[in-house]
């Protein structure tokens, strides 16, 4: 019986992969230097670099295993997760130092790289796999190449756009930063499911019989969102820059986990704790934190920690199979209840924190006005790009993988034992 999945990749990932290395290459070679670092840096350097690591540690290897909770999917759970991201940063990390100098007009080349700069592609590339998430097992390396480089594009663009659109107008710049974090959850998240909505396969099962997990998948998956639960404060505190969002995410997060829990057994019919549950929701409470920024109480960190629980938890329960049933969007890792959700109560919860911190009725308004731009521009420039997105990677170009190949990481990887002898 002949193999039921495509024979290799050759046509596909190897010319687009080898193309884009070869561009960043030159980019690279002609546009772009390592910043010398002065002696009276170096104790800056090596602070710095320590929270890096922590981030570091949290793309590669915190986002790749909690994405191999499918039971045919995690070799490609891991292993593209590593591919994007690899690709993402090199991009990211160019268009970065590009992108203020094409819009400020100040056009000093080569550019310049330092630690900073690998740290926020560090971000973007982690705002890539949050969107990943949405289109998880329904993709080919290929598409996600092309999937995380549209992603990381337009995640950059917008948060530029922002910053000067809005950093003159508004007196929270300082406190606020354009809500770059909002932006990395809710614009990777809204991203993803727009383009997972495009994809819609209208011949698939409501749920592909590959779409579940077992023992020892979940345990690995378990594992990683360890690894994202410990080092999360570490990626508030890069944006933040400010040592109360480490405490506040500790404890928003040690809140959160408890309430996922127990949101999972009550909304059980078997009174049972859902491991899946408990994986997304546990996170809710470091993600809206994230967007909250500057939270001083911690009864107040706590409060928000809870309510992203509580909200993540029953969207994971309802929110997917409603939203493959009303909107036809599968959601494969309901980033939406995971990152967007969270995301949004945390922005809003910055506002409500922002507004009752002034006496200027003006200045409030002002900021509320401000504050509703902000979002709107980013959402709206989340859904837009995600659309073309999703349009770009439905051709049949790409040759996306037939509807019994989802979920399987037999059509992308080696298993020498299953092979087929003639």
């Amino acid at each position: 019986m002949a193999p039921r999945y495509a024979p290799s990749l050759w046509s596909r990932l190897p010319p687009v992969a080898l193309l884009l290395e070869v561009i960043f290459i030159v980019l690279f070679a002609f546009f772009v230097e390592i910043e010398e670092l002065k002696d009276k840096k170096n104790q800056e350097f090596l602070y710095f670099y320590a929270i890096f690591q922590d981030v570091h540690v949290m793309v590669f290897l915190g986002f790749g295993f909690v994405s191999a909770f499918l039971v045919r999917y995690g070799f490609s759970g891991v292993g593209f997760g590593l591919l994007v991201a690899a690709m993402v940063v090199q991009w990211a990390t160019f268009i970065n130092a590009f992108l203020p100098s094409f819009y400020f007009s100040h056009f000093n080349w080569p550019v310049h790289i330092n630690l900073n700069s690998l740290a926020e592609a560090e971000l973007c590339a982690a705002s890539a796999l949050v969107a990943m998430g949405a289109v998880h097992g329904k993709t080919n390396p290929t598409q996600l190449l092309l999937f995380g480089l549209l992603e990381v594009t337009g995640f950059v663009v917008t948060q530029k756009l922002m910053d000067t659109l809005f950093k003159l107008t508004t007196l929270f710049y300082q406190s606020g930063r354009i809500y770059a974090t909002m932006q990395m959850y809710v614009f990777g998240a809204l991203f993803g499911v727009m383009t997972s909505w495009v994809l819609y396969r209208s011949d698939a099962e409501p749920r592909h019989e590959k779409e579940k997990f077992d023992s020892k998948t979940g345990l690995f998956a378990m594992l990683g969102l360890l690894f994202l639960w410990m080092f999360w404060p570490s990626m508030n505190f890069m944006q933040v820059k400010d040592i109360r969002v480490v405490y506040s995410t500790y404890l928003a997060q040690a809140v959160s986990a408890v309430t996922a829990m127990a949101v999972s057994v009550l909304s059980s019919p078997k009174g049972k704790i859902n491991l899946v549950h408990v994986q997304g929701a546990s996170l809710a409470g470091g993600v809206a934190i994230g967007a909250a920024r500057t939270v001083h109480d911690p009864w107040v960190a706590m409060v928000i920690g809870m309510c992203a629980g509580l909200l993540s938890a029953l969207g994971y329960r309802y929110m997917k199979d409603h939203m493959l049933f009303a909107f036809e969007c599968h959601d494969t890792c309901s980033v939406l209840s995971v990152y967007a959700i969270p995301g949004i109560l945390g922005t809003f919860g910055h506002l409500i924190l922002q507004l009752t911190s002034t006496d200027d009725l003006t200045i409030a308004i002002r900021f509320a006005v401000h504050f509703i731009c902000v979002v709107f521009i980013s959402i709206s420039m989340s859904l837009v790009t995600g659309s073309i997105t999703g349009f770009l990677l439905k051709l049949k170009f790409w040759k996306p993988q037939q509807d019994r190949k989802c979920f399987d990481d037999q059509a992308f990887w080696e298993f020498p034992h299953l092979a087929v002898h003639k």
